[in-house]
């Protein structure tokens, strides 16, 4: 067994106590449309390798090609050893569900887009990742796209962060599973290789929103807009995405939603308010 890995990980199905000691157990690779089985099994070796995949939930499939991809004959001649985090790995239909619960979502995507979440190195993001894994029931997912089409826009605008590899620019061409071995070996490094920040203690901290949370903050925020008539629906510009990239680079507790959430609901209420006495 290896050494850094809890032994409640090894041996049987994990307990809280050993994944609150075990930050790569609260990473979640979410892989999006996947075409090829091949690359499922690869992907569930290359998390394997660098300590991850031991935990539930820690490899999202979204609507993948073929709909039995983890029984199928590639996919598990790939895995090589690995079928534990392959037999283990979670499909779901939406990427509400693949998201569910995370509070830092690290969209990985190469094209250049005029708005969008902040752009980090992926050292930076995982950095980033790290140090929220030190707060109260916080998850980090990392989101990969399809490999000819990568990730659509819907899905890059909602994410905290966006990171991609800097590979050689005539021939930046990853597959997919090796793009994965990369960020893995990241947080890996993050983990195992440098030392908690002296400050992670200092101040509140409070429990990070989670994906949903921040989602139904948006469209409470959009519905307040529109009626006081911020916001057009017929011509919305790029009003929504610019306030998308403000509040991703705060870092939203899940209190902080609820206030802004508060706001919103009182000036709907205000405004039906006034319409009703005129």
């Amino acid at each position: 067994m290896n050494p850094d890995t809890p032994t409640s990980l090894a041996s049987g199905p994990p307990d809280s106590a050993a994944l609150a000691r075990y930050p790569l157990s609260l990473c979640r690779f979410v892989l999006v449309e996947t075409s090829h089985p091949g690359n499922v099994g690869s992907v569930a070796r290359a998390l394997k390798t660098m300590g991850l995949g031991l935990a539930p939930r820690s490899l999202v499939l979204v609507s993948p090609r073929d709909p039995d991809v983890l029984r199928h004959p590639e996919a598990v001649a790939m895995a090589s050893g690995a079928d534990d985090v392959l037999a283990s790995a979670c499909l779901v239909d939406h990427i509400d569900e693949a998201l569910a619960g995370a509070t830092l979502t690290v969209a990985l995507s190469a094209r250049p887009r005029e708005f969008g979440p902040v752009r980090l190195a992926p050292r930076e993001a995982v950095a980033q990742a790290v140090a929220q894994l030190q707060a109260p029931e916080a998850c980090a997912a990392f989101i990969f796209g399809n490999e000819r089409t990568g990730l659509p826009n819907e899905i890059v605008e909602r994410c905290s962060l966006i990171t991609h590899i800097p590979a050689n620019p005539d021939y930046a061409s990853l597959n997919l599973s090796q793009a994965v071995q990369l960020m893995a070996y990241e947080l890996r490094l993050a983990v195992h290789g440098a030392t908690a920040p002296a400050t992670q203690d200092v101040g509140f901290q409070g429990v990070p929103a989670t994906a949903e949370q921040i989602e139904g903050m948006f469209e409470h925020l959009e519905q307040a807009l529109v009626e006081i008539g911020f916001l057009d629906p017929a011509q919305p510009k790029r009003l929504m995405p610019r306030l998308r990239r403000l509040l991703a680079r705060t870092g939203l507790e899940a209190e902080e939603v609820n206030i802004l959430r508060g706001i919103a609901k009182h000036i709907l209420l205000h405004e039906r308010r006034e319409n009703g006495s005129r």
